[in-house]
């Protein structure tokens, strides 16, 4: 089974004069010598080193006391999340499931291997307490396709002990510098062995050239959220906070695009694709509105005097939302592994290698997206203001749901024309930010009022009071008619060009 860890670390260029005295520096009390340790480690990538790409390692590593197989994450520059897994002889399902999103059908083969003769120290404190790692390493790295190029050099690794202050490094890198010591060059072993062992220097990223036209911005709107779906896959697999909403943004976006811009981008080609984005967040939905409805009924129920909560209700709350949310996640993950899922990356890969572009993409983007733009704000207004003509009630609830996706479809048209558009496209993305944020919670009450009652069937079924499911109900309907009473003046607020 894989496990996590949060690596922070810096890489320094040696000249093999050694590990400078660190004595001194960010609380160091003694450097402890511990040996010379040998790794033999190989990196996989695919052959068109789609890893690489995205700044992810994936290795098999032997010596050391954290042998196994390494997946390795950027989280900010020097700071890694690294998955770990035992050795095995093929990369463990664990591991590859997290690289899925990028892999795909594609095979992840033996790109480089890199031995190291690693001279370790410990720096302690005066307690004794372990501070930081520094190593000395002498790398061999071997390309293992194409001509079998090799490379040596020897660097300098400081790595933050678990739960370190990282201001230790900072301490510490000040006196390598002054002892002549320089930040490395390259980011990781991996990086530096590719450029050194491709017989040519590797070039920086270069991505698509600044939109001109309609079509441009379109697209690059458009690549930003495939981007952003590939991105996060991981994050989702491994339960981080927030990956689930914002995937589902992502694909809510990208299916708003293609169908907000039918003058730019072909729909009788990309409508299907939009169905599978439907499909998509609706999955995603699944476990994302589940968390959402759990917080806010446990956040209600801890807001209530502790007189009006009668039998076991937190106690069932919890259980009820931790027997969801397992059945919740293992199916998402059931569906990132699906051969449906998938196709859908491909096919939105194909679609913006190849776009089905109209004559209007070509056209100057002003008037084309600001036409565009101004069509969903047309729809939005007609279904907004005819729920605030319905009574409250179901009806109401139901007109008010589908502002709100009217709603989401306008902030995110105008947010892919900000770039066209400016101040104005700006205004409007932040006046449907905050309409969609009250229809929201609008929304959410309509779906909790419906859990609580089924939540006092089963407890009344129990034999248990529904005393306290009934007060909640009560809260939640309150608060549907603050929301339901504010929307008529936050809407007009937003008609007239304020975005508040």
């Amino acid at each position: 089974m894989a496990e996590a860890k949060r690596e922070i670390e810096r890489k320094y260029e040696s000249d093999d004069s050694g590990l400078p005295d660190l004595t001194g520096a960010g609380g160091v009390a003694a450097v402890l010598d511990k040996g010379l340790v040998d790794l033999d480690a190989t990196y996989y990538d695919t052959a068109d080193e789609r890893l690489t790409a995205a700044s992810l390692t994936l290795r098999r590593r032997t010596g050391g006391a954290d042998a196994g197989w390494h997946l390795k994450f950027p989280v900010a520059p020097g700071v890694r999340d690294e998955i770990r897994a035992p050795l095995s002889d093929t990369v463990p399902e664990d591991i590859a499931a997290l690289v899925r999103s990028r892999v795909r059908d594609t095979e992840l083969i033996p790109l480089v291997r890199l031995r190291s003769s690693r001279d370790v120290r410990h720096l302690v404190d005066a307690e004794g307490t372990l501070l930081a790692e520094a190593s000395l390493d002498t790398v061999t790295a071997e390309r293992l396709t194409g001509k079998r190029r090799a490379a040596q050099w020897t660097e300098i690794e400081v790595e933050l002990a678990d739960g370190g202050d990282p201001a230790v490094l900072d301490q510490l890198e000040k006196r390598l510098r002054k002892a002549g010591v320089r930040p490395a060059a390259s980011p990781s072993k991996l990086a530096r062995a590719l450029e050194l062992t491709a017989g040519r220097r590797r070039g920086g990223k270069t991505g698509p050239p600044p939109p001109v036209t309609a079509g441009d911005h379109v697209l690059a709107y458009l690549r930003t959220q495939r981007d952003t779906l590939v991105e996060l896959d991981p994050a989702v697999r491994r339960g981080l906070p927030d990956a689930v909403h914002r995937m589902r943004v992502a694909t809510r976006r990208a299916r708003s695009t293609l169908r907000t811009f039918g003058t730019v981008l072909d729909r009788t080609v990309t409508d299907p694709l939009g169905a599978e984005l439907k499909w998509l967040a609706a999955e995603l939905g699944t476990d994302r509105d589940q968390e959402v409805l759990a917080d806010r009924l446990k956040t209600a129920l801890d807001a209530l005097p502790p007189a009006l909560v009668t039998g076991p209700v937190p106690e069932r709350l919890t259980a009820w939302a931790d027997a969801r949310h397992r059945s919740a996640h293992a199916h998402l993950t059931g569906v990132l592994d699906s051969r449906r899922y998938l196709t859908l990356l491909d096919t939105l890969d194909a679609l913006l290698a190849d776009p089905p572009l109209r004559k209007a993409a070509g056209r100057k983007p002003g008037k084309v997206l600001g036409k565009a733009v101004g069509k969903d704000e047309k729809k939005l207004a007609a279904v907004l203001e005819h729920a605030l003509e319905l009574p409250p009630g179901q009806d109401r609830d139901l007109a008010l749901h589908e502002a709100r996706k009217k709603a989401k479809r306008t902030r995110y048209a105008a947010e892919a024309a900000t770039a066209a558009l400016g101040a104005p496209a700006r205004a409007l993305t932040a006046g449907m930010k905050s309409l969609t944020t009250l229809l929201g919670d609008h929304q959410d009450g309509v779906m909790a009022r419906r859990t609580l009652l089924e939540l006092a069937a089963v407890a009344h079924a129990a034999g248990e009071s529904a005393f306290t499911y009934g007060v909640l109900y009560g809260r939640e309907e309150a608060r549907a008619a603050a929301t339901e009473a504010e929307l008529p003046a936050r809407w007009r607020k937003i008609r007239s060009g304020a975005a508040g």
